[in-house]
């Protein structure tokens, strides 16, 4: 299995650009798919200098309906009309982010997808789990064990009544399974990682060898203590796990540097065109 990364918000291999946003490129035995689809079209320019050819693509999935993860979708269904796009229905939304009244522009800024991606014929909607074939499964969460991260606060979602607090229904979770190695990806885990571990649990009774995800920790300016108490306590909480975790995008540097120093090599970064290492054995809970 080979996993790459091909944009997400920091500077990595020299040649690939980067962006506030997210995407994965994975080589299986037998796919060749794409999670997540960046901010812009820079995913599709950096494919190209790490020789990545997204035609070839059979697969792809949406992980949440936000433009930072959707804005590409359109250019790469261009150049690739065959692939199957997964997402849930409900990432139809309209999404937005309160970004106050002090600041510049709107107070209410829209954070959704592009309503034209809906029109693709590739575009397969789902309302839930759905398994794809023996090695690759997509899964929702149903129930929260965990408090939902503190920055999801200015995150909603718009509908006839107004503006109410996002309920994070359009967020999936990406299962692949190879070699005896199961690999999560969720693109910014806005229902908490850790509810979303519990989640996994519950349905397959263990827990993936491997996680790939942004915890969306990341805040413009200082941490309070309070918010820095609970970056550390989640990362309390996953070093107990027998997993290894892979993370990027919205944890932000800052809040990684924190949980790195609890979690150890259980936690390592990935930067714009760095591919994630996944062929030796995960730790093992004592």
């Amino acid at each position: 299995m080979r996993i790459i990364n091909l944009i997400e918000n920091t500077q990595g291999k020299s040649g690939c650009e980067y962006e506030h946003g997210l995407s994965f490129y994975i080589e299986t035995k037998n796919h060749n798919i794409l999670v997540d689809f960046g901010q812009s079209d820079k995913f599709i320019e950096n494919s190209k200098s790490l020789g990545i050819d997204l035609k070839s693509i059979d697969i792809a999935v949406l992980s949440h309906g936000h433009y930072d993860h959707s804005g590409g979708l359109r250019s790469f269904a261009k150049i690739n009309d065959s692939a199957d796009i997964y997402m849930q229905k409900k990432a139809e939304g309209d999404f937005y982010a309160e970004d106050g009244e002090v600041s510049e522009g709107e107070r209410y800024r829209y954070i959704g997808i592009d309503r034209k991606i809906l029109k693709l014929s590739q575009v397969r909607l789902l309302q839930g789990d759905y398994v794809i074939d023996n090695e690759l499964e997509i899964f929702k969460l149903k129930t929260r064990t965990h408090p939902l991260p503190f920055t999801n606060a200015r995150l909603l979602i718009k509908t006839e009544r107004g503006y109410s607090p996002d309920d994070f229904e359009h967020e999936h979770y990406f299962i692949i399974k190879e070699n005896g190695i199961t690999v999560l990806i969720s693109g910014c885990a806005h229902n908490g990682i850790l509810s979303i571990l519990d989640a996994y649990r519950e349905k397959y009774s263990d827990l993936p060898d491997f996680v790939i995800s942004g915890f969306h920790l990341m805040i413009k300016g200082e941490y309070k203590e309070n918010e820095l108490s609970k970056v550390r306590d989640i990362a309390k909480k996953l070093s107990q796990y027998k997993t290894k975790f892979f993370t990027c995008h919205c944890t932000g540097i800052s809040a990684y540097e924190e949980m790195k120093k609890i979690m150890g090599d259980k936690l390592e970064y990935i930067h714009c065109g760095q591919e994630v290492e996944v062929s030796f054995l995960p730790f093992n809970t004592p």
